[in-house]
């Protein structure tokens, strides 16, 4: 009786002399193939269900019947598309794997925040006292103990807590960290339970221990996925200068300085802050740059601010443009408002163009399913939101209508297929 392995062997030598294989190669595996250029980074796109579904998703009109239009591509990477820590609905943010299934998706830019380690070191995290929620570092006893606040279990109507900053480790330390998707539960008990707590429209499946990165690190793996580069300063959350000298300036400088290290040319970095003064720095001190330096509008967090009150906006956009200012990052609800019903440029946004600025903005895929009318970043147009396909209709507006150049997202095939369908 013939083996299995038998049986296996030769049922595919029959497929591979069907189908033209016996002694003729197929042209990408003949004595010349490695003369063929290989696909590049921008070819090896690959989206998965989820921008066809929100496209299945939109109510009937011209928009749907031209986006589905575009389901057989190509797909192909687009600066249009970003990578908004990566691709963090799914993959625990900043890490290794979560950019790169970003640069899968076909992100064109993919974006690391900045802090600072114990040993002022530079790594990849979104904000400088996120590791409670963002890695493993409390089920690690001698680094939790390390933590600016140790966790507190839940007690009647108190929350449970803890806080733990990459300023309290070192670099060597973070590195050991396993980075999860961004959660904790505040009903917690145990340090276990706190570590859980992910949304239900997210999920665990690839969070078993991702890849931290330092700075450097981060930029060297761009530099092999071939994208560039949106790393964001962020704000530190401990006095400033650190331990009495690491000054705001000196940060502000390290950053840019590991990109220079790294050779990278400044048309391939767009650095980030919203703190203004950052900017300022960068646009004196490192004008190459600064010219694409991106201000991260936290205009709102001032008293007195109101989005339909240019007076409030302080400094102005002309005032912005005339310092140097040449890209400004509003979220999604400052650039849009509602005319009939419909969704339409706001007057920050038609303000902002006038001024000269290009605009980015975030975050798209942030806001779980859209049956809940998107919460915050959809506060200007609540009332026009209610499936997950009029996310497309927004995307639409801010890419034809204001004039974006480019989008944040949680989950990049879904700008990326937007993107490469309109052409941008």
């Amino acid at each position: 009786m013939m083996s299995i392995h038998a049986k296996l062997t030769a049922v595919l030598s029959l497929a591979a002399l069907a189908a033209g294989c016996g002694d003729d190669y197929p042209p990408a595996m003949g004595p010349d193939a490695n003369a063929l250029t290989p696909p590049s980074a921008t070819q090896n796109v690959h989206l998965g269900p989820r921008p066809f579904y929100l496209v299945e998703d939109m109510s009937e009109g011209a928009l749907k019947d031209a986006l589905a239009a575009c389901q057989s591509g190509p797909f192909y990477k687009s600066e249009f598309s970003i990578g908004h820590r990566g691709a963090p609905m799914q993959f625990p943010e900043h890490t290794r794997e979560s950019y790169e299934a970003a640069a899968r998706m076909g992100a064109g830019v993919l974006e690391c925040d900045v802090a600072f380690t114990a040993d002022r070191e530079l790594v990849c995290r979104h904000s400088q006292c996120d590791l409670h929620t963002t890695t493993n570092i409390l089920a690690i006893p001698e680094l939790a103990a390390k933590c600016t606040q140790p966790f507190t279990p839940a007690a009647g109507d108190t929350d449970a807590s803890a806080m733990c900053c990459t300023s309290d480790i070192t670099l060597a330390e973070f590195k050991s960290l396993c980075g999860k998707m961004d959660a904790s539960d505040p009903a917690a008990t145990t340090v276990e339970e706190y570590l859980g707590g992910t949304a239900p429209w997210r999920t665990d499946l690839y969070a078993t221990c991702g890849t931290v990165l330092s700075h450097a690190e981060s930029i060297k793996l761009f530099q092999s996925l071939e994208v560039k580069m949106t790393p964001e300063l962020k704000t530190p959350s401990v006095e400033m200068p650190f331990e009495g000298e690491y000054t705001q300036e000196m940060y502000a400088q390290q950053m840019i300085d590991e990109y220079k290290q790294a050779g990278v040319p400044a048309s391939d970095v767009f650095a980030q802050s919203f703190l203004i003064d950052d900017v300022r720095y960068w646009i004196a001190n490192e004008p190459a740059f600064g010219n694409q330096a991106v201000y991260l509008d936290d205009r709102n967090e001032r008293p007195g601010f109101d989005i339909d009150d240019p007076a409030s906006w302080s400094p102005s956009m002309e005032e912005l443009a005339a310092e140097g200012v040449k890209i400004i990052a509003p979220p999604l609800w400052f650039l849009v408002t509602l005319e009939d019903g419909a969704i339409v440029p706001s007057d920050y946004a038609k303000m902002a163009k006038a001024a000269g600025l290009d605009i980015i903005t975030w975050t798209l895929e942030r806001s779980g399913p859209l049956s809940e009318r998107g919460g915050w970043y959809y506060q200007s147009v609540t009332e026009a939101i209610d499936n997950d396909g009029d996310m497309m209709v927004l995307l639409d507006v801010l890419a034809k209508d204001v004039g974006v150049r480019g989008v944040f997202s949680d989950w990049p095939a879904t700008t990326t297929y937007y993107a490469n369908c309109m052409d941008l």
